[in-house]
């Protein structure tokens, strides 16, 4: 195969992957980002402290997590199919992606948000401030970095999630992969997908990097 015949294919599959990847990501953290915040306040000590809705939380996150993308990828094609219409094409994938993403971000978003200074949420406590204060005025900035480097690791995991995608019919650079490379033994087009792959990686963990870093400056200055 000849860098002609393989440009088309690896653009249409970079066009797919980023399709998937960045329109997952963004239900990702509508759906993580609370869900963490909520695993924080509903625990023992927050504000909103109700340890039986914490353990259900938990447990319905932990098991998320715990379940190997490509079999969630299986078991939930009649969940996609109702969504979309199809378990197949880029958009089908968003799905799937989205459900295995949200739980490893809920508990990035967790973490981060437990690494808050407890003395600023006592302060806002004692000066009356409610939930909406506690949550816009000091956990989210205060944990912004960490949250933008959790969004980091999860848009690289959803790179890889996308890749295997592609077995079930997803599209993206995994399909490529697997339909002009690996069964039709074109060691080079599997080459140039992972190169690709690669190259998309380093650029979002860069950029994430750059983000932390503005925002650890900012947050030192301010």
């Amino acid at each position: 195969m000849t860098w002609s015949d393989m440009q088309p294919l690896l653009t249409q599959g970079t066009y797919d992957t980023l399709y998937m990847v960045l329109w997952s990501t963004l239900v990702t953290v509508l759906g993580g980002l609370p869900l963490g915040i909520l695993l924080v306040l509903t625990d023992k000590g927050g504000l909103l402290q109700n340890r039986p809705l914490n353990k259900v939380i938990g447990v319905v996150v932990n098991t998320g997590r715990s379940l190997p993308f490509i079999i969630l990828l299986i078991f939930l094609i009649p969940v996609t199919t109702a969504i979309v219409g199809t378990f197949i094409g880029p958009t089908a994938m968003i799905v799937p992606l989205a459900i295995g993403a949200v739980p490893f971000f809920a508990r990035l978003v967790e973490t981060a948000v437990r690494e808050v200074d407890h003395g600023l949420v006592e302060a806002v406590e004692s000066m009356g401030g409610g939930i909406p204060t506690l949550v816009w005025k000091v956990l989210l900035p205060q944990a912004l970095p960490s949250i933008v480097a959790g969004i980091t690791t999860t848009v690289i995991t959803l790179v890889g999630y996308s890749a295997m995608a592609g077995a079930v019919g997803g599209e993206g650079l995994g399909s490529k992969a697997i339909t002009y490379g690996f069964q039709r033994f074109e060691t080079g087009f599997m080459i140039a997908t992972v190169v690709v792959l690669i190259a998309l990686v380093t650029v979002v963990q860069l950029v994430g990097d750059g983000v932390v870093r503005l925002l650890a400056r900012r947050g030192r200055t301010a």
